[in-house]
C-alpha cells in the first residue's frame, strides 16, 4: 500500500515539470529547489575507491547509470546522517518505479562512521575506503561548488559521466530530487550510451 501511495503522489507531482524540456530542468530546479545547484559539468573528479568484500568501485564503471553520490566522514555527524536518512528515502521513491534499473546511489564512508538509513542493497553502493580518504575524495568534489562547504552534499551525476548538479544538506525535497533524476532519465543532456546495432541497423546504415 506503501509503494502505491508513493507512486501515485509522484504520477500527480509530475506535471509541474510536464511544460518544461528537458534542456531547462536545471533552470526550473534551481526555481523551485534552495539546496540545488547546477553544475553541467562534463566529467567529474576521480574516485576508484573499494566496496565491502574487496572490490573496487569506479564511477567509469556505472556510465549507463544515473548515479547519486554522497559522502561520510566520521567528522561530519548529524548532518550526514540526516542526509543518508533523506536519500534513503530518495531511492524509496525511485524504486517504486522503473528507474530503480537506471538509478545507483553510492555512499562513501568512514569506517568508524554511522549511518542508520534504510537503505536497499539491490542499487545501493556502500564504499569504505582506507586512512582519509572519505574525506580526500569528498574535498575534490566540493571544490566544484561555488558555495560553502558546511553541509554536506549528495552529487548528482548524469549517465556518460556528466556532472550534473549537487543537493546541498538535508533540508531538500526528497521529491524534487527524484522528479530531478527522472527528468535526467527522460531528457539527458548527455547521450544515452551507444547500443549495440542489429542486423536492420547494420544494412540501413549503408544508404
Amino acid at each position: 500500500m506503501k509503494r502505491f501511495l508513493i507512486l501515485a503522489f509522484l504520477l500527480v507531482a509530475q506535471p509541474a515539470f510536464a511544460n518544461h524540456p528537458g534542456e531547462r530542468i536545471d533552470e526550473v530546479m534551481t526555481e523551485q529547489e534552495p539546496a540545488f545547484e547546477m553544475m553541467d559539468r562534463a566529467s567529474t573528479p576521480d574516485l576508484d575507491v573499494e566496496e565491502p568484500g574487496g572490490n573496487v568501485l569506479r564511477l567509469g564503471d556505472l556510465h549507463d547509470q544515473i548515479v547519486v553520490l554522497s559522502f561520510v566522514s566520521s567528522a561530519c555527524g548529524g548532518p550526514c546522517v540526516e542526509q543518508q536518512a533523506v536519500l534513503a528515502g530518495v531511492q524509496e521513491q525511485v524504486n517504486v518505479s522503473p528507474m530503480k534499473q537506471m538509478v545507483t546511489f553510492v555512499t562513501v564512508q568512514d569506517a568508524d562512521a554511522s549511518i542508520e538509513a534504510p537503505w536497499n542493497e539491490a542499487n545501493w553502493r556502500l564504499v569504505i575506503p582506507s586512512d582519509d580518504e572519505t574525506t580526500a575524495a569528498a574535498d575534490r568534489f566540493a571544490a566544484l561548488s561555488s558555495r560553502g562547504q558546511e553541509l554536506p552534499m549528495a552529487h548528482v551525476i548524469d549517465r556518460n559521466g556528466r556532472h550534473a548538479g549537487i543537493f546541498h544538506g538535508f533540508d531538500f525535497s526528497k521529491t524534487n530530487l527524484t522528479l530531478y533524476i527522472n527528468q535526467l532519465i527522460n531528457n539527458a543532456h548527455a547521450p544515452k550510451p551507444p547500443t549495440e546495432k542489429g542486423w536492420w541497423e547494420w544494412l540501413t546504415g549503408w544508404f
